[in-house]
């Protein structure tokens, strides 16, 4: 199979690791991988199912894609990587920190993946569970339904099923997959759209997140996590994630604080919010934990 190669040299820095980061569930994420020869993804898209491999060279960047839809890959790596990423506005030396990381993480840019459903369903399956249990379900699910890789993508890569696979998954499945009730059938309601809100991929930020937001089981926390990753949207803060507005307050101020603390330290960057949200996440900023962690059962982590 042969591949579609170009080279895309961007205006600013770019660290692939950096902005592709949010796209990736975890190190066990059967559509994402990094290798020694690069970042490796795959995608399903109009046209068909495509494997893009992402390297970094001195002077740019070498995107290679191989399947049906690689011209779409191709078409898209721009935004992709942070392209369509406007930080006009933004303050940085609001906050000492906040400068400082803005200038140490010059190759941080918000990525478009210019897809809805691929970051829809494992944000839902995220719902009140811990990431360990989010990463297994996806795990297993795409592993099971998803499409071989296109090209010579590494062993083991998938392709995400598309949303009339997703719909025939039984409801034995979802529940061995560690799913249960509440989040699979939201999933539905979801797949039976699926089309429609594609199409919001097309639209801005605010209309697509009205859209998601018109189904029941989807909350603000799952259209702000949606749309960080297909729209970049620089704004939108996850409210109502177990640990966003800890890291935050003990990034800006020292101490955890609540969903409503967080936004009131965010407020200076209004427009900006998620971009200082994920600077202090990239830096790896973690905060003060009390107690011990939450337990997860044997099951659930198979």
């Amino acid at each position: 199979m042969d591949a579609i190669t170009t080279r895309y040299a961007p205006a600013e820095p770019v660290a692939l690791r950096l902005v592709l980061a949010p796209l990736v569930q975890g190190s066990t994420d059967p559509v994402a991988r990094r290798t020694a020869d690069g970042w490796w993804l795959t995608a399903r898209f109009a046209s068909g199912t495509a494997t893009l491999l992402l390297r970094k060279l001195a002077d740019a960047i070498e995107a290679r894609a191989w399947g049906a839809g690689a011209a779409e890959a191709i078409e898209g790596v721009p935004a992709l990587l942070g392209a369509e990423d406007d930080a006009s506005g933004f303050d940085p030396s609001r906050h000492p920190l906040v400068a400082r990381l803005h200038h140490e993480l010059r190759g941080l840019r918000l990525p478009r993946a210019g897809r809805i459903l691929p970051y829809l369903v494992p944000t839902v399956l995220g719902q009140k569970v811990t990431g360990i249990e989010q990463r297994a379900a996806w795990r297993q699910l795409v592993v099971r339904y998803g499409d071989p890789a296109p090209g010579p993508a590494p062993l083991g890569m998938r392709v995400v099923p598309s949303a009339e696979v997703w719909r025939r998954i039984p409801s034995w499945v979802w529940h061995r997959a560690g799913v249960g009730p509440q989040r699979s059938d939201t999933l539905m309601r979801i797949f039976a759209v699926a089309d429609s809100l594609e199409r919001g991929a097309r639209m801005p930020s605010l209309e697509a997140g009205r859209r998601l937001g018109t189904i029941p089981g989807v909350g603000p926390w799952t259209v702000a996590e949606t749309l960080q990753r297909s729209h970049g949207d620089p704004d939108l803060v996850s409210v109502g994630d177990f640990h966003v507005s800890k890291r935050v307050g003990w990034a800006l101020v020292g101490e955890r604080v609540d969903d409503d603390g967080m936004l009131e330290l965010l407020e200076p960057w209004r427009g900006h919010r998620q971009r200082v949200v994920r600077l202090i996440e990239a830096a790896g900023i973690g905060y003060e934990r009390h107690g011990p962690r939450m337990a997860i059962p044997a099951h659930r982590t198979r």
